[in-house]
């Protein structure tokens, strides 16, 4: 490849010679040469702008200046692109804030070019009739920008271009892994947080999965600190994300992060719930239980729990005493959005804390908290709310400090939820006897230790 920069800076190139790039050139991975625009000027003063037409503030770079200075550059002479003679590929690049985002897709295409041009400007930029010339004489134009703001010349910009194209080059990189795994790669995710030694610093330590050895974990870890990394800092990226190719763990960390992907792109928020809400939670709680009864399930009987266990009184009185009873919300994180769409209701102890009846010594201790409830609405099952709102439950426990273990019932028919919590740490340790509007049905007991685990 071959890369010619124009500009009336030349020196400011000079960092070219350093680090992988000044290796590249001393390797003949790629041909650099940097032109002084003043070359092609005419008068004795090297004069390349002049006042704009229509009037306005600053100067314009003249088009016969750049006209002059183009033709010949392009003209350099380079192989043919294969052996059938097909021309090679020129493309024409001109930084300007104007311009389309420069994004790693097209760094990763304009590495299939033979000559990359980069027309630095300056003052008020380059006449426009210089890229639309070299667009109707079918040359590839290119005009690019750096981000959402302005620099007094385009010789940064033009800097940024060479370094992402020419690291993509094969041999520029020593580990070809290193372009695969960092950000905006082919996965479109920000990388992951990196580490090394020492394994402590400022009472800072390296996360102990870094140090496991176990290369699947390791792999896992990284996957989830970059979900959560991009839902934080680049939300807009999930947009261009397949959520065809994010599997239910996936969907569940960038929910946890307040981002959701299907069944529509949405921000979400988890928090606790306030004493005001009892209705908001009753009204939920009555809308969702249903779907978790299973279909023998008299309807009367349905709707007697409801009026018994799921009232705004109910609610109040959890509310009321939040030191026991944590009930965790979320909703759409839009403003006056504050219905919620998903709820867990943990007691930690007192008056609605686990039934004693399900202490399995060596398996359940006295003392465990109990997860209740744990619902989302119809319309986001598949999003992955579910299992981020159980694992800030979970995480809620921990931090609390009171309970070394949570525990929770779910039907013996409910094969959907059972696999749900069991992929969320739970092991079916038991059977209970649970009571829906007087008709008693089995629930399988699960649990899950409390420990500090990094994932």
């Amino acid at each position: 490849m071959r890369i010619d920069l124009v500009s009336i800076f030349p020196d400011y190139f000079a960092a070219l010679d350093l680090s992988l790039m000044g290796k590249a050139r001393e390797a003949g991975l790629v041909d650099v040469a940097v032109h002084d625009l003043r070359k092609w000027t005419e008068d004795r003063h090297r004069t390349v702008d002049d006042t704009p037409y229509g009037g306005g503030a600053g100067m314009v770079m003249r088009p016969d200046v750049w006209g002059r200075a183009l033709d010949e550059v392009l003209d350099h002479p380079l192989p043919a692109a294969d052996e059938g003679g097909a021309p090679p590929r020129r493309v024409l690049a001109v930084p300007t804030a104007a311009g389309v985002p420069l994004t790693q897709r097209m760094a990763e295409d304009l590495t299939g070019a033979d000559q990359i041009v980069v027309a630095c400007g300056r003052y008020e930029g380059i006449d426009q009739r210089v890229t639309d010339h070299y667009r109707s004489r079918e040359y590839e134009v290119v005009e690019y920008s750096i981000g959402d703001y302005v620099l007094n010349g385009g010789e940064v910009a033009a800097l940024v271009l060479v370094e992402a194209v020419v690291r993509l080059l094969d041999g520029v990189v020593g580990n070809p892994a290193s372009v695969v795994e960092e950000s905006h790669s082919a996965e479109g995710l920000l990388e992951h947080p990196a580490y090394t030694k020492p394994r402590s610093w400022r009472g800072l330590e390296v996360p102990g999965v870094l140090l496991s050895g176990n290369h699947r974990r390791i792999q896992d870890w990284r996957r989830d600190r970059s979900l959560v990394r991009t839902a934080h800092r680049r939300p807009d990226m999930l947009d261009r994300l397949d959520p065809n190719g994010l599997d239910v763990h996936d969907r569940e960390i960038l929910a946890g992060a307040g981002q959701v992907v299907r069944p529509r792109r949405a921000r979400i928020r988890i928090r606790l719930a306030r004493p005001d809400e009892a209705a908001a939670v009753a009204t939920l709680a009555a809308r969702t239980f249903p779907a978790a009864c299973p279909p023998h399930l008299p309807r009367q009987a349905v709707e007697d729990f409801i009026s018994e266990n799921l009232t705004e009184e109910v609610f109040a009185q959890l509310l009321a005493e939040p030191r026991d009873n944590r009930i965790l919300l979320v909703h759409e994180d839009l403003p006056g959005a504050t219905e919620p769409i998903g709820y867990t209701f943990t007691a930690l102890g007192g008056a609605h804390a686990m039934p004693t009846e399900m202490v399995r010594p060596g398996k359940i201790e006295m003392g465990a908290a109990y997860l209740s409830k744990c619902y989302v609405d119809e319309d986001w099952r598949g999003s992955g709310i579910a299992g981020a709102l159980l694992e800030r439950a979970v995480a809620d426990v921990a931090t609390r400090g009171r309970n070394s273990q949570v525990v929770l019932g779910t039907n013996v028919g409910n094969g959907r939820a059972i696999r749900f919590y069991r992929r969320h740490g739970f092991k079916v340790v038991s059977r209970r006897k649970f009571i829906v509007g007087g008709v008693v049905n089995l629930d399988e007991v699960l649990v899950r230790n409390i420990t500090a685990t990094q994932r």
